[in-house]
């Protein structure tokens, strides 16, 4: 539970607890209701807390859901964790077979969702650079541009442009993605932002321009890949603006 963030803890919370308040619903009604509508209704349960939690959650709310139809409240005889009825046997299996298929469903429809938001805001992005650049939008607008862009693409603290030539060792995002620290023949590779500011080169026509300083949060870990390959693109179309105006370079 301690490596969970707050929104996993609740959602595995909620995976408990709303099966159990869905099926006390449900006990006035259990006179009238067949067990198969009852496992529907729990069914539901199961969908809802898919839709907002993990695949742990989900995994959990439909076997808290065939817990709670067979124990106490929902099977006959009621108050006993049993099921004596073959139907009973079969609709509980059922309620927790459909609930773990539904529930894998909903969670990868959840992500397929989130990818699909993530992937049109990094395409505006690099549009809105390039655009920007077509437009002939002056050099330093698209710098600023691009640096307000990568504060938002990659979860920053704060971002800055530096022009010139290079000044100290500082960790680098590279081409292929990842995060190195070079140091004559001493290389080393991050999975976290590392402390301080990290630099993001800017080249365009083979000249080095500058570089972006990245500022992380403390703590945080690296940007999923896909991310970082946007960064390094937007670093990428800044390099053309600058070069394309003909900016003075250094190397």
């Amino acid at each position: 539970m301690p490596g969970y963030r707050l929104h996993d803890r609740a959602a595995l919370f909620g995976a408990l607890v709303v099966p159990l308040l869905v099926a006390l619903a449900l006990v006035p009604l259990r006179t009238w209701l067949s067990p198969a509508n009852e496992a529907l209704v729990l069914v539901v349960a199961v969908v809802a807390i898919a839709a907002s939690g993990t695949r742990a959650a989900a995994a959990l709310a439909a076997l808290s859901s065939a817990t709670w139809f067979g124990l106490l409240l929902l099977a006959r005889p009621y108050e006993r964790f049993t099921l004596a009825d073959r139907d009973e046997i079969q609709t509980a299996v059922l309620l927790l077979a459909v609930g773990l298929i539904v529930a894998q469903s909903a969670v990868r429809a959840r992500r397929l969702e989130a990818v699909a938001v993530t992937g049109a805001a990094h395409l505006s992005s690099l549009q809105g650079t390039a655009r920007l650049t077509e437009r002939g939008g002056s050099p330093d607008a698209v710098v600023d541009f691009v640096r307000r862009e990568l504060i938002g693409l990659l979860g920053l603290r704060g971002c800055r442009f530096e022009y010139g030539t290079l000044i100290g060792h500082r960790p680098r995002l590279e081409h292929d993605g990842g995060l190195w620290l070079r140091r004559g023949c001493e290389v080393t590779g991050y999975a976290d932002w590392p402390d301080g500011e990290t630099e993001l080169r800017v080249v365009g026509g083979g000249h080095y321009y500058g570089r972006f300083l990245l500022d992380p949060f403390p703590g945080r870990r690296l940007p999923p890949e896909d991310a970082r390959s946007v960064a390094l693109a937007l670093a990428a179309l800044a390099g053309a603006a600058l070069d394309t105006a003909g900016v003075s370079h250094r190397g």
